[in-house]
């Protein structure tokens, strides 16, 4: 649809209504613009303000109907669209909010350094791995393996960047209708089981069959999975871990409990977010981005989490979903 198009849909369509719809429809059209959450601007040929929401003039304190369009306005447009009506060219203007450019860009800056960190780890037991392989009498084998063990955890922590990305963007579709979820639970715990076994702990499963998770197939095993390898990384030798799944006041529960190490209480609020360790998880190769996934993926459902637990009392994580 051309910007013409589209301003005409909004103000009115010239000569094909008479002066009352005509004149309704200029004054929908006006508090279109207005209400807007968008800071928007119409200006004329000669770029004087025709018309500004609400938003644009708190945020312009110099911008005035009738008068010139400010040179901050001008230089903080994203998207132009021009338009006649009438005879008379003007341009719908679309303008980023500097505050929310701030903000945004001060997040991609802490993300993009804590990414940087946390390559910088595994990249520099890889370089040690490779001038040790130079030293006389070096076991190669085991070197290789070792530096194998590096790039994996390398992809990985690439994998899930990649992956949360997708995710914040609305790329990654979460939601298409409910998913029995038992089996794929059950799945996930034989694929992680020689894994587990290797920590020294058991994963089960528990829940009625036909229980339903309002998410895709694929996103109910992005779960299961971060929350057991997470269970994996960190409850510790002889824990038991489960996946269950139950019906709880109208809500579809998910949980992920463990009987290991646990985490100290006032750690619990900030175990969702990126990159965070608690002191003992810091030893761990894991990306520091498995449980933010969770949470993701969880609230783009609708849902929510919920992490208890205690130092020596397990940690337990359950995903919350209000059933229809």
């Amino acid at each position: 649809m051309s910007g013409e198009e589209v301003v005409k849909r909004l103000f009115g369509r010239s000569g094909e209504s008479g002066e009352g719809e005509r004149g309704l429809e200029a004054a929908r059209g006006r508090i279109l613009v207005e209400e807007s959450r968008e800071v928007v601007i119409v200006i004329d040929a000669d770029e004087h303000v025709v018309a500004a929401s609400r938003r644009a003039r708190e945020l312009f304190a110099d911008l005035e109907e009738g008068g010139r369009l400010p040179d901050t306005a001008r230089r903080d447009s994203t998207v132009a669209v021009p338009y006649e009506v009438d005879g008379r060219s003007e341009t719908l203007l679309y303008v980023r909010d500097p505050g929310d450019m701030a903000a945004y860009e001060e997040l991609r800056a802490g993300f993009t350094a804590s990414v940087s960190h946390e390559l910088r780890t595994p990249l520099a037991r890889l370089l040690a791995l490779l001038e040790t392989a130079s030293l006389p009498n070096a076991d190669y084998e085991a070197l290789i393996g070792q530096a194998q063990d590096e790039v994996g955890q390398i992809r990985e922590l690439i994998d899930d960047v990649l992956f949360l990305s997708e995710l914040e963007s609305g790329r990654e579709v979460v939601v298409l209708g409910g998913t029995p979820a038992v089996s794929i639970l059950e799945e996930v715990a034989e694929g992680l089981g020689e894994q587990a076994a290797r920590a020294g702990m058991t994963i089960s499963v528990e829940g009625e069959v036909d229980t339903e998770l309002p998410m895709r197939p694929r996103m109910i095993r992005v779960l299961a999975q971060n929350l057991a390898e997470n269970a994996i990384r960190y409850a510790g030798p002889g824990a038991a871990f489960t996946l269950s799944l139950s019906r709880q006041n109208g809500e579809v529960v998910l949980t992920g409990a463990d009987d290991g190490a646990g985490v100290d209480e006032e750690d619990l609020p900030r175990l969702f977010e990126r990159f965070y360790r608690t002191d003992r998880a810091r030893a761990s190769r894991g990306t520091g981005l498995g449980l933010a996934i969770v949470k993701h993926v969880v609230t783009s459902a609708g849902g929510r989490v919920e992490a208890s637990g205690g130092r020596g009392q397990g940690l337990a994580v359950r995903c919350v979903f209000t059933t229809p």
